[in-house]
């Protein structure tokens, strides 16, 4: 019998220090928050926050699905780990925080030190260009559980917000605008049916989507709004925002809406994208399952005052995000109501 071993197992921790040695230069940031080095057993991070009166820590974790799956059969690294940061920054900043730093967890069959260095990189180039940093994580290596060439990415963030700036929805009020703040794409939801499609009716695979490759514009990264919204923070006519993920408008925007107030939604009115006219052509899917499953081209509705609605597109003109009215806020009981029926076209 050959003797045992951790590396005989499949777990070379030579070849994971190495590896920890070159994300080590991915790391390196000049945030002065940040008091510790790369390698220690957690990061240190500076909590005072003088700007502000009373600051809120705002914490989430997020993975992107199983568009991971395809990302890294594509090999296209870059774009999921975009994917990943783009959604996390998301759900923070729709309370109006500004994120702060992101760990990431990777969970692999086996560590390939040239892939598990480049989902790092990419990481931390997208925290950067996101406004926060990439503080470290952990990278778990798992033979015999997960498969080789297998990769599961997850992280969290944490994000600031002074207290009387949260941006909860507790301001909405009947007679508020909700806007359509457009996506870009799928952004990390429905991946799951978009692959039954594609096992279904492989032919989608030559399909091309505004002038690209179907599979690049499925693996287009989800959009990250913070560069875009974080000047209208704590604007008195910004009254709550929503990002438009799983269950759709439907069940992410009542998230947010107080209890005596419906959100009445003019569905002609939403720009449907390319990509998601050749998924209903292709798959035969019915309209009310897309609504729950996709977000149909908006990526965040925001519910504005009357008064702030041209200032609002305006300024999101100047970051090439399309932005129009879908609907108001009436009386009524947390829900979103759809009327009329989505516009296809030609």
């Amino acid at each position: 019998m050959a003797k045992l071993s951790y590396k005989t197992s499949g777990v070379n921790i030579d070849v994971a220090n190495d590896t920890k040695r070159q994300m080590t230069k991915a790391l390196k940031t000049n945030n002065p928050k940040v008091l510790n080095k790369i390698g220690a057993f957690a990061t240190l991070f500076d909590g005072s926050f003088p700007e502000y009166k009373h600051p809120i820590l705002v914490f989430k974790t997020e993975e992107p699905g199983t568009k991971q799956k395809l990302a890294l059969a594509n090999n296209s690294i870059e774009t999921i780990c975009y994917d990943l940061v783009g959604h996390l920054i998301n759900d923070a900043i729709v309370m109006g925080a500004k994120p702060l730093s992101v760990q990431d967890c990777i969970v692999c069959g086996k560590m390939e030190k040239k892939v598990v260095v480049k989902i790092v990189s990419s990481f931390a180039q997208a925290c950067k260009d996101n406004g926060c940093v990439l503080t470290g994580g952990e990278t778990s290596e798992q033979p015999g559980v997960v498969p080789t060439g297998t990769y599961i990415l997850t992280a969290s963030v944490v994000g600031v917000v002074e207290k009387q700036k949260i941006i909860d929805g507790s301001k909405i009020k009947k007679g508020d605008i909700v806007l359509s703040l457009a996506s870009n794409g799928l952004h990390t939801n429905g991946y799951s049916l978009v692959r039954k499609i594609m096992r279904q009716s492989p032919k989608i695979l030559k399909e091309r989507v505004d002038g690209q490759a179907f599979m690049k514009a499925i693996l287009t990264p989800h959009r990250c709004y913070y560069n875009s919204l974080k000047d209208l923070f704590g604007k008195p006519g910004l009254a709550g925002l929503a990002h438009i993920t799983g269950g759709g408008i439907k069940e992410n925007l009542n998230r947010i809406l107080p209890k005596n107030l419906n959100a009445q939604i003019d569905l002609s009115k939403i720009k449907i994208l390319p990509i998601f006219k050749t998924l209903k052509k292709i798959g035969l899917l019915e309209d009310g399952d897309m609504l729950r499953t996709f977000n149909m081209g908006v990526g965040i509705t925001a519910v504005v005052k009357k008064s702030f609605v041209k200032e609002v597109i305006h300024h999101l003109e100047r970051f090439n995000i399309d932005s129009y009215q879908i609907g108001q806020i009436t009386t009524g009981n947390k829900q979103v109501i759809f009327n009329k029926q989505l516009s296809w076209g030609k």
